[in-house]
């Protein structure tokens, strides 16, 4: 029995040092809890040099790149992994099953030109993450900005205390059932962005959707496209209730920068006046526009 227990103990430590070996054994967070694979890149390229003298030049080599820095120039953000990049990219950090495949989303979500293939990349990713019991960290940030009913109702749900779902959708001008606004209070509360008291009224709560600087702007361009189009159909309300004014100038990059910080300024203001209002009774949304309607002169040519 002893000898046995022996055997078990000398293996134990031959395992233990191969771990330490390979440096197998760090304090890297799972890839499914990262949403930029360039920060994964440098997180492990970090701790394998915090275990052994690794180093850039290393580490494109085992991912078969003649250049000894091209693993740091696509960490920096100056060049982009192929499809073949990315394969051996992921062989050369050890990853193996579904980790590859959700190495692979990050890149596509990082590269995507297009706001469809982006979102598309994130949702792979997401799936991965919650079929592996990892939740994204920027989950809420797609699910807030996905539909106007998130900061509609998290603005009037408060101003109703003790309203039933219908009460409320029955405030909303775009129709929403009242299931679906029973879900969304769901989803608020579930974020911690409303308090639900045990008598059924709302308050907000002192915390933001927020998550990497990527996945933001592209849930916020999402929300602007779906507003847009909200903006377009109340055109209809009477002048009364809503307001829409506009003007088409010719603009330098020098003024462009100017009119951006006046209109900055101006939705600050505009926050300021809502925040110091003690009657709140109707929810209201705000777009600040300016969007170029044409080329800069010269750019375009007309050959």
């Amino acid at each position: 029995m002893a000898i046995f227990v022996k055997i078990i103990e000398f293996y134990c430590i031959k395992v233990l040092l191969l771990v330490l070996d390979e440096g197998i054994f760090n304090s890297m967070k799972p890839i499914i809890e990262y949403t930029d694979y360039r920060k994964y890149m440098r997180d492990f390229y970090e701790e394998r040099k915090r275990l052994s003298a690794f180093s850039w030049k290393e580490f494109s080599n085992l991912a078969g790149f003649s250049s000894c820095s091209y693993m740091k120039v696509v960490c920096d953000g100056k060049s982009k992994l192929s499809r073949v990049g990315v394969e051996r990219t992921a062989q050369a950090m050890g990853l193996v099953g579904f980790e590859v495949e959700y190495f692979r989303a990050m890149v596509e979500f990082s590269q995507a030109e297009t706001d469809e293939k982006k979102k598309a990349a994130f949702e792979q990713m997401r799936s991965i993450a919650n079929y592996h019991r990892v939740r994204v960290l920027e989950e809420d940030v797609f699910d807030y900005y996905d539909s106007w009913r998130n900061p509609t109702l998290r603005e009037l749900a408060p101003l109703m205390p003790g309203a039933t779902p219908g009460e409320m959708a029955k405030m909303c001008y775009p129709y929403v059932s009242a299931a679906d606004v029973q879900k969304t209070l769901q989803f608020l509360t579930k974020a911690g962005l409303l308090l639900r008291s045990e008598d059924g009224t709302y308050t907000q709560a002192e915390s933001f959707v927020t998550g990497s600087t990527e996945a933001t702007r592209l849930a916020i361009r999402g929300a602007h496209r779906e507003m847009a189009g909200l903006a377009a159909k109340a055109l209809d309300l009477p002048v009364t209730e809503r307001n829409f004014t506009g003007v088409t100038v010719g603009v330098s990059e020098d003024s462009y920068g100017r009119i951006v910080k006046e209109l900055d300024e101006c939705r600050r203001k505009i926050i300021a006046i809502a925040t110091e209002d003690k009657k709140i009774n109707q929810v209201y949304r705000v777009n600040l526009q300016l969007f170029p309607l044409t080329h800069k002169t010269g750019e375009v040519s007309h050959d």
